[in-house]
């Protein structure tokens, strides 16, 4: 249950990312139909989710011009969700949670859930993020204009994605300065290869009962084992070749190091790489739900086969000792 709300979430979550990316539509709706029949009930998604969104990124950002993405389509996670759900009839069944990824004024939120809701086919969104920080906007201000959308009937909880502790903590204290909604979930990654949260912002969320929807439990793939070095082939539709940047976050020393006692571990107690980490992520008792991004069914298989087959105990503390010791090293 996310915070004063009554929204009950799935273990796993079904992080919308790929749809119209890495996936075309006809695939899209087999993953959804899928993640439905195994149980997942809400879909995780932003207005920045799209094949022509990532290719304008690469094009603009990384110099890079060429076609890479399953569509060229501004949107289409958010276009292929509406499209599913109108086909399927199943809205009262899915929680659905999207995210302001352009601006965080009051303006370009209005606009910005009104394009998302449109292009979703819903008259409204079960959780609104904002999808990353913005220096540039008093978090007052956006939590008012949030506010005004919950008034309207057009959100039931507001979030936030990528926050740090400080930042979350300034937003809580704006809500109660200012009498307005608080977040009641934030979105942070966490894997073995980014594990900081679970440090200071979870156990902060424990205190303030704040629910915890992390992304990216095996680092975009990293943790799959395919990657051995920063000069790795990124396998073509996969996530570090559609938007390359993400090697910057997740390709390093420690990582890599990382990875390497994984393997090891895998190797001798025979479980696969992906399953100890997804193990790990799940072994937290702070966590609201794991979000879990597919390109293909088998991907949502592993992430359920983590849940139903739990590993010893003794295996996620061998997991943390040597996390441990790569973080001070």
């Amino acid at each position: 249950m996310l915070g004063k709300t009554s929204i009950e979430l799935s273990v796993f979550g079904l992080g919308c990312v790929t749809l119209g990316r890495e996936i075309g539509e006809e695939k899209s709706f087999q993953i959804l139909d899928y993640a439905l029949e195994k149980g997942i009930n809400w879909l995780d998604t932003a207005e920045g989710y799209g094949g022509g969104n990532a290719r304008a990124y690469r094009r603009n950002f990384l110099g890079i011009n060429d076609v890479r993405e399953a569509t060229n389509i501004f949107g289409s996670s958010e276009i292929i969700i509406g499209k599913w759900l109108k086909s399927r009839g199943v809205r009262n069944k899915i929680k659905i949670c999207t995210k302001v990824s352009s601006g965080n004024n009051p303006d370009n939120i209005r606009r910005a859930l009104e394009v998302s809701l449109n292009r979703l086919q819903v008259d409204h969104v079960d959780i609104y993020e904002l999808h990353s920080p913005d220096e540039n906007v008093p978090i007052s201000e956006s939590l008012a204009a949030m506010a005004d959308e919950i008034t309207y009937g057009h959100v039931k909880s507001i979030g936030c994605s990528n926050f740090s502790l400080f930042q979350l903590q300034e937003a809580l204290e704006a809500s109660t300065k200012k009498g307005l909604p608080r977040f009641e979930v934030i979105q942070p990654p966490y894997s073995l290869a980014s594990p900081a949260a679970k440090h200071d912002l979870f156990p902060f969320c424990r205190e303030k009962k704040i629910g915890v929807t992390t992304y990216s439990p095996l680092g975009a793939g990293f943790l799959s084992g395919k990657y051995t070095s920063n000069k790795g082939f990124s396998p073509k539709g996969s996530r570090f070749d559609v938007i390359p940047s993400h090697k910057d976050i997740y390709f390093n020393k420690k990582n890599f190091k990382t990875l390497r006692s994984l393997k090891t571990l895998s190797e001798r107690i025979r479980i696969p790489m992906v399953s100890l980490a997804m193990s790990w992520v799940l072994a937290n008792k702070n966590i609201t739900s794991v979000i879990i991004g597919a390109r293909n069914k088998s991907h949502l298989d592993n992430a359920l086969d983590a849940l139903n087959n739990k590993v010893d105990d003794s295996i996620i503390n061998e997991i943390d000792q040597f996390i441990t010791v790569l973080s001070h090293n």
